[in-house]
């Protein structure tokens, strides 16, 4: 078992990651308070580990809500559906509200959280590696839009995540693929010596090698823990863990969040980030051969669907990112490092949203 924390100045936390930790009374005594539970899961994860969650929370008043699975559902129809839920408990502002599932279950329940009666705590047990290594972790929580992804949300931190990595042996191999493209996103922007960790033992991780595992992880929350204790609202350096994001998300918007899962969107968008990087004189080329590399071993695509530059504008001047209508995007200026930034030419944007999408 490894404990890492998180820091944002106001909150607090520990990040725990390890084997058998849903139910362990001890472990989640010491970091969930309160008598009174919501679960929050949907219809894949709460079979299996829902069970095993409740019986590390004996003695306490346990409540649950299951929501449907998959990205299609993030939205304020589903958390409304977990406010009915707290409101059909009679659950107060001393109840915590347990996610327990992937970054759809993460993001639905720390946003219903922060709403209800003006916040209650949430804690985050994420059951899929994207989940584990990164969207569980620095409070961003939230909704989609059909004009745009995660548009409704707040910055609400759990009071803890707790990642058992027992939950990834029932995780499909596409989604366990789709969780690489986070870590390599952490390699890219702040770690090369991940990222050639990750060049040589991306088998491993597919083979699903406890320790590669653990370790990819551990790395990965170190990270992000480091990062959103800087800037726990992405006024600065955040935004560079949204490498990809600009893309992949007009991507997922595009296809109507059903071709693509997360990761795989952000793999194809990290693809297009690199090339332009590259298009506008920042990297070698030789950078964006060994991403497109990396990503051909990790099992994730490379080659987009082509919904169109047109639309690929469009959508992506609905991004956050976006200030003064100008859309910015994360670039890379070497391996292990990168900027945010809407100084680059027109053409060369188009350029790449031409090849990749057109």
């Amino acid at each position: 078992m490894e404990t890492l924390k998180v820091d944002v100045g106001h909150a607090r936390y520990p990040i725990t990651i390890g084997p058998a930790l849903l139910a362990r009374r001890d472990l989640l005594d010491a970091q969930i308070a309160g008598e009174a539970v919501l679960i929050v899961s949907n219809s894949v994860v709460a079979p299996l580990y829902a069970a095993r969650l409740r019986s590390g929370l004996a003695g306490r008043r346990v409540a649950d809500c299951i929501l449907e699975d998959g990205e299609q559902y993030k939205t304020l129809q589903a958390a409304g559906r977990v406010f009915d839920a707290l409101v059909a408990h009679r659950l107060n502002r001393d109840a915590t509200v347990l996610a327990l599932g992937g970054g759809v279950v993460g993001d639905i329940a720390g946003f219903a959280a922060a709403c209800y009666q003006r916040g209650v705590a949430y804690a985050q047990f994420p059951t899929t590696l994207l989940a584990q290594v990164d969207s569980s972790v620095g409070g961003k929580t939230g909704v989609n839009h059909p004009g745009g992804k995660n548009l409704i949300g707040a910055f609400y931190q759990p009071v803890a995540v707790i990642a058992d990595t027992d939950t990834l042996a029932t995780l499909p191999d596409r989604e366990l693929r789709a969780g690489l493209a986070e870590v390599i996103k952490y390699g890219l922007v702040c770690d090369p010596p991940l990222f050639a960790w990750l060049e040589s033992n991306a088998s491993q991780l597919l083979a699903r090698d406890a320790a590669a595992l653990t370790h990819a992880i551990a790395r990965s929350c170190a990270i992000k823990a480091s990062i959103v204790g800087r800037d726990e609202r992405e006024h600065g350096v955040r935004a560079i863990l949204n490498f990809g994001h600009t893309f992949g998300h007009a991507i997922e918007a595009a296809t109507d969040y059903r071709e693509y899962l997360h990761g795989e969107a952000v793999a194809l968008g990290m693809l297009m980030a690199t090339d332009f990087s590259n298009r506008i004189g920042l990297i070698e080329r030789s950078v964006v051969e060994r991403v497109r590399a990396l990503l051909t071993l990790a099992g994730l695509p490379t080659v987009p669907p082509r919904i169109g530059r047109t639309r690929a504008l469009e959508l992506m001047q609905m991004d956050k990112k976006v200030l003064a209508g100008a859309v910015r995007l994360i670039l890379l200026e070497r391996l292990g490092s990168a900027i945010v930034t809407s100084d680059y030419a027109a053409g060369a944007l188009e350029a790449t949203l031409t090849e990749y999408l057109e």
